[in-house]
């Protein structure tokens, strides 16, 4: 009797046993489930299994996609597992599906996609009408900021219509205001749509205009000096001054400030730096780009991420060995400040920053940008630094990755070459026409903002 009960309860036992190990391990592998998330995005390259998408906050994504069937251009639907970091060059995520659709437009016939609360978004509609009225080789040549060609400017731009002409100190040389003057309006008139025209104005070593004493009484100073004589009231008297001189010259875009971080006079950037830490680096920017404000001119703040202790880009590329820690606590806040203030343009270096992306510089990095997009919020144009310069100029198809890394204008000095390889890229796909509109819808806006448009418009 004491064997069979003993055996009853042991039956009993085991199979309460095997119960409660079934359940366990059925809520074990509910719980191990993958969950699924979703995004919406546009499709800027579907190519060798690869899928590279930009969000409605202008940050972008490459995941590995086996046998990837989209458009660029087309609207898409991603369903992913795992979670997102813009920081990595390909997502760890799989993709499980996806669907595409058209780009949708709004009353106005503007991709919704392109819609934001952006510095220039009151200008969006009129962006968006004078859009309709160019080719596409017209929207192509927008993107461009093309080094000055000298005698036969005047042909390529009525050839191309570029976004505008960047200005070096010998384009200035031995010449009278009145000449610069002419030099200027010649070039607006032969362009259908006003050009920006842009120099490096920084002060101190990089005086592009001011070292022509023909056109100014003396070269502008260097922030530093400014700031040792008379503190940021010296720093906004300058910065009005500089404008109006540019604007009375027919200049409407200057590349500076310099808001680089640098206090050791052993770095590279250190001279045309302001030569203070970062927090008065920050009310520099601020005071530079509030003083700026209404006076024809606008101010390109770089070179973002920050340039630090690096060597010179123009003849070879260098590495930035700072981790991101340092980078977003040293280096970036002034470049917030500006923005803040009302920033409208910043220009990207070819440093390779290790931390953010390794294997390519910042100027080709979509992690860079969307650090510039995302952590900071900017909404207005980006640009890169001349892909003439040694860091970048022998990477095949370069104007093409900065395009895709999430540049609106190229600064570029081959401007033959530069439009040739964006036509390439979108007979075979590399590039979507709505990537380059999309670029063009922003820089028209941004030259309705700063008000060129109704000046020269024809």
């Amino acid at each position: 009797m004491e064997k069979k009960y003993f055996l009853g309860f042991a039956t009993v036992m085991a199979l309460t046993l095997f119960v409660f190990l079934g359940v366990a391990i059925t809520e074990s592998f509910k719980g191990s489930e993958v969950k699924t998330k979703s995004m919406e995005a546009t499709v800027m390259w579907a190519q060798d299994d690869e899928l590279t998408v930009q969000d409605s906050n202008h940050i972008i994504y490459t995941f590995a996609v086996h046998g990837v069937h989209a458009e660029a251009g087309s609207n898409i639907q991603i369903e992913y597992t795992g979670s997102l970091d813009k920081n990595k060059s390909v997502q760890e995520g799989k993709v499980v599906n996806y669907l595409t659709s058209k780009v949708s437009v709004d009353e106005n016939g503007i991709s919704t996609d392109w819609l934001d609360k952006g510095i220039f978004s009151n200008y969006y509609i009129l962006a968006g009408k004078k859009l309709k009225e160019m080719s596409l080789d017209e929207k192509i040549a927008q993107l461009l900021l093309v080094r000055y060609p000298g005698q036969n400017a005047v042909a390529a731009l009525k050839q191309y219509q570029f976004g505008g002409y960047v200005f070096f100190e010998k384009d200035f040389s031995g010449k009278l205001k009145e000449e610069v003057e002419g030099m200027m309006a010649e070039l607006q008139d032969a362009s259908k749509i006003p050009i920006l025209t842009a120099v490096d104005e920084e002060g101190g070593k990089v005086v592009r205009v001011s070292s022509n004493s023909n056109l100014a009484p003396e070269k502008f100073k260097s922030s530093k000096d400014l700031y040792a004589a008379g503190g940021f009231d010296a720093i906004r008297t300058d910065t009005i001054n500089k404008s109006n001189l540019l604007k009375d010259l027919g200049i409407n875009l200057n590349l500076a400030p310099v808001v680089d971080v640098s206090t050791n006079p052993s770095d590279y950037m250190y001279e045309r730096s302001f030569g203070q830490g970062v927090d008065l680096t920050s009310t520099y920017a601020k005071t530079v780009i509030e003083s700026s404000k209404g006076l024809g001119v606008s101010y390109v703040m770089k070179h973002f991420p920050g340039y630090g202790n690096n060597a010179d880009t123009h003849q070879t590329g260098t590495v930035d060995q700072r981790t991101y820690e340092e980078i977003l606590q040293n280096d970036l806040p002034p470049f917030k400040s500006g923005i803040d203030a009302g920033g409208e343009a910043i220009l990207v270096s070819h440093n390779t920053v290790n931390s953010i992306d390794a294997s390519n510089p910042a100027s080709l990095s979509p992690s860079v940008h969307n650090v510039l997009r995302n952590e900071l919020g900017f909404t207005g144009i980006i640009m890169t630094d001349d892909l003439a310069m040694g860091a970048v100029s022998s990477i095949d198809d370069v104007t093409v990755k900065a395009l895709l890394a999430g540049n609106d204008i190229i600064m570029t000095t081959d401007y033959e070459e530069s439009f040739n390889s964006i036509k390439r890229a979108l007979e075979n796909g590399t590039i979507d026409e709505n990537l380059i509109e999309k670029n063009a819808f922003r820089i028209i806006a941004w030259k309705y903002y700063k008000g060129l448009m109704y000046e020269n418009q024809k």
